[in-house]
């Protein structure tokens, strides 16, 4: 596919299945060489399986790898540096890559044992993993999930396990976003996948997966994290690194002018039990055959009103789910199924960016 002003979309409830049916749909093969290096780059912050909404489904990886092999791209390494309190070799294996490793026999590079380089831009000084420059093309396997200093972490933030835990550190000391703005014109991300199957609700570290069913493709990271805030119920402005990125020439967050094609319909059950959290917030919710991604909208949503003390104000209930196309209420109907009642919120599934505007303006 030509440009990078592009972002598809794929929904269910199989990632090694939707991920090969994703990539025949972009052909990433026809833009790599033959004998090029490809480096996987997924999220393994912490050694919690991917379940916990921490990290990114090895299923997914598992696809990738396998349909790479199957156009003639054989020369594939998966590397990481999980942050500075975890081992990644501990994630590796408890994250289920090191089976993928043996299996498809792919090594794995631990960027926590790699050496480093400095690189300058605009007056900053970037160490950055040597074998994150030795590979070709750069696959990055984010996770679309919360974080409890930026709002949200995704594709943009990811490449942050490509540097050494010193720079970590004094990532989080310079306040994160400008050095992880810096960082991505620093590093050409080459393809980016997005593991939005159960991103954590507001913390990098899991614990309140919120099933979304959905893995995303696109080549500007900038254009994906502007989506991915959306999705998550924030502005862009409310993420300070995306603006920071565009405005250095690292991408853009023109969502307005962008091609963005859903490969097809969710239509895929929940199947992660939720957590405390998530059951609080389903109280406003009076659900009957809601697809997930459209509940998991309509719950990061709920969170994002409850950050900006207006859940309490919100006393009637949201409607959701496929049994209640073509009836009326005079509830608020969540998604395209409920576009009888007298208030609704359109999309099939709704960001959660739109639920936010919609209900703040009813509050």
């Amino acid at each position: 596919m030509n440009g990078k002003n592009w972002i598809r979309i794929i929904y269910g409830d199989n990632p090694w299945q939707m991920v090969k049916e994703l990539l025949e749909a972009i052909k990433p093969e026809e833009e790599i060489d033959k004998n090029a290096l490809i480096g996987i780059k997924p999220n393994l912050v912490v050694a919690k399986p991917s379940s916990s909404g921490a990290t990114t489904s090895p299923e997914i990886v598992a696809g990738l790898i396998e349909y790479l092999k199957s156009k003639g791209r054989d020369r594939i390494v998966i590397m990481e540096g999980s942050w500075v309190g975890d081992r990644t070799s501990a994630a590796f294996k408890i994250c289920g890559y090191e089976d993928l490793s043996k299996k498809y026999n792919v090594p794995l590079i631990d960027l926590q044992k790699d050496k480093y380089k400095a690189y300058e831009i605009n007056g900053l000084r970037i160490n950055i993993c040597d074998y994150v420059k030795k590979v070709d093309y750069l696959i990055n396997i984010p996770v679309l999930k919360g974080h409890c200093q930026t709002n949200i972490t995704c594709a943009l933030k990811n490449m942050k396990g490509c540097i050494p835990d010193s720079e970590k550190r004094r990532f989080h000391s310079m306040g994160l976003h400008k050095p992880i703005a810096y960082l991505n014109k620093l590093i050409k991300q080459n393809l980016i996948i997005v593991d939005g199957m159960n991103g954590d609700l507001n913390f990098e570290e899991g614990g309140n997966p919120v099933q979304m069913n959905r893995i995303i493709a696109g080549k500007d990271p900038v254009l994906i994290d502007a989506y991915a805030a959306h999705l998550m119920g924030f502005s862009v402005e409310e993420v300070p690194y995306i603006a920071m990125a565009e405005s250095i020439g690292a991408g853009t967050a023109d969502l307005e002018n962008a091609d963005i094609i859903e490969l097809n319909k969710d239509t895929g059950s929940r199947k992660i039990t939720p957590s405390r959290r998530v059951q609080q917030l389903s109280r406003h919710i009076v659900e009957d055959s809601a697809c997930s991604a459209c509940y998991g909208s309509l719950v990061y949503a709920l969170e994002r009103l409850n950050e900006k003390g207006l859940l309490n104000r919100l006393k009637e209930k949201l409607y959701i789910g496929q049994n209640f196309k073509n009836k009326r209420y005079d509830g608020i109907g969540i998604g395209s199924c409920t576009s009888g009642f007298d208030k609704c919120v359109k999309g099939c599934p709704p960001k959660a960016r739109d639920i936010v505007e919609y209900l703040e303006s009813l509050i």
